[in-house]
């Protein structure tokens, strides 16, 4: 369908191009607003049904470790039977897997379908997919185009969340999930008929590209777990995946882990009403937006690692106060703007570190990996945080303690960057 547009003259190469970012980055934001969604649900499924905070949290948990997890496989997926393919297949599982659990009654129902159906389905169509796209059709601007399809994981809060904040007002669940349903099964015909699956199809080069560009990287064909197998092998010989591996679980514990799962919940329990509460993750949402673009274009100006100290150390510093905040409306909003220019802007530099490190062949899969690390810490910390409120009845060792692990993420980065220097001021 994408090459008969084409051939229609209806739609140029360029803007063609142009179109396949938007129709992924629609299908990124869509994703993450699924992955936000059990933030909403939480209060109205422990109302309805009285499963505690940590079962619920447990699910929300699940899939998000299942939404990194399968990153890897859906990168390597993508080289082996296309981009294109791999999306239809991912919001297809998401929009059965929400739409079926409109009749769920047990916990194990919400844990199999928002959990681990709706996590594989994700994990297709997350942040791997915005690195591969970056690849494939771009030879320059790759930090900027990696910011805004970056920041549409923010954007997917920013659109999602007060609506379906409002729909659960009344602490009802299931047009939530029927409305996220619908999302997901909108784009599969956007998606087959807009993304081709490579410049070439569409008779063109990738952005950028001139004669003198180096090519992209070769497709490669060989079976999908294998690959991703084979890939983790190579990269986990190096410490610097270990390190992108280890400061992304950080990332991930402090954002989308306890920020994105428990803000509702946290606000809920200093007197802010649950649609205000998603509001705040709006306005978060909407100041990443512009965040992690303007992450990406200094990306392609400065040192990443540089760039990283500086967002890990400014995020983690923020979660440490806002326990001791009068969570009023301006301590709130002045959070909300703060915390929100700085929510995925690690995304960019961490992408560019991973291509200058493993190479373009092989870094959207690194990257898959290194994001599975991300979803472990979120994992770690939606689970953990419902677990800390259930026992101890307050939220505040969850969010100081997430603070803090941003703050050593800082310090090792720091530590690492000067190392790199000095080791190339002795070779020099």
């Amino acid at each position: 369908m994408s090459r008969l547009l084409h051939r229609t003259g209806l739609v140029s190469p360029r803007l063609h191009i142009m179109l396949v970012v938007a129709v992924t980055f629609l299908a990124l934001l869509v994703s993450a607003g699924l992955r936000a969604t059990p933030g909403v649900l939480l209060l109205p499924l422990q109302l309805q049904f009285g499963w505690d905070r940590a079962i619920i949290s447990f699910g929300a948990a699940v899939g998000i470790f299942l939404y990194g997890l399968v990153g890897p496989f859906a990168a390597a997926l993508m080289q082996t039977i296309g981009i294109r393919r791999t999306m239809l297949g991912g919001l297809g599982l998401m929009a059965a897997a929400t739409f079926i659990s409109q009749w769920m009654s047990a916990p194990w129902q919400y844990v199999l379908t928002w959990g681990v159906f709706s996590g594989i389905g994700s994990g297709a169509v997350a942040s791997v997919l915005g690195a591969a796209v970056v690849n494939r059709w771009f030879a320059t601007r790759q930090g900027l185009v990696m910011g805004l399809l970056s920041a549409s994981t923010a954007t997917g809060s920013l659109i999602f969340l007060p609506f379906l904040a409002w729909l659960s007002a009344q602490y009802t669940w299931r047009p939530v999930v029927l409305t996220v349903s619908l999302a997901c099964l909108a784009l599969i015909p956007i998606v087959a008929l807009i993304i081709p699956e490579s410049p070439q199809d569409i008779g063109t080069r990738r952005y950028g590209e001139g004669p003198g560009s180096a090519p992209a990287a070769p497709l490669k064909q060989a079976r999908t777990a294998t690959l991703a197998i084979q890939v983790l092998l190579r990269a986990a010989r190096r410490p610097a995946f270990w390190l992108l591996f280890g400061t992304f679980f950080v990332c991930g514990l402090t954002t989308n882990g306890l920020v994105g799962t428990h803000m509702i919940a946290f606000c809920g329990d200093h007197g802010v009403p649950p649609v205000a509460a998603a509001g705040l993750l709006s306005m978060m949402g909407f100041f990443d937006l512009f965040g992690t673009t303007a992450s990406g274009w200094l990306t392609d100006r400065h040192d990443p690692r540089l760039l990283l100290v500086v967002y890990y150390g400014l995020r983690g510093l923020s979660l440490m106060v806002l326990p001791f905040l009068s969570f009023d409306t301006a301590d709130l909003t002045i959070f909300a703007v703060f915390y929100g220019l700085d929510w995925i802007a690690t995304v960019p530099p961490t992408v560019k570190l991973s291509n200058q490190i493993f190479g373009e062949r092989d870094a959207p899969i690194v990257f898959g990996w290194i994001q599975t690390g991300h979803q472990l810490g979120a994992a770690a910390a939606a689970f953990g945080a419902g677990l800390i409120r259930q026992q101890s009845g307050t939220y505040l060792p969850a969010f100081v303690g997430a603070g803090a692990m941003g703050v050593v993420a800082a310090f090792v980065l720091l530590l690492s960057l000067r190392t790199s220097r000095r080791l190339a001021a002795a070779v020099s």
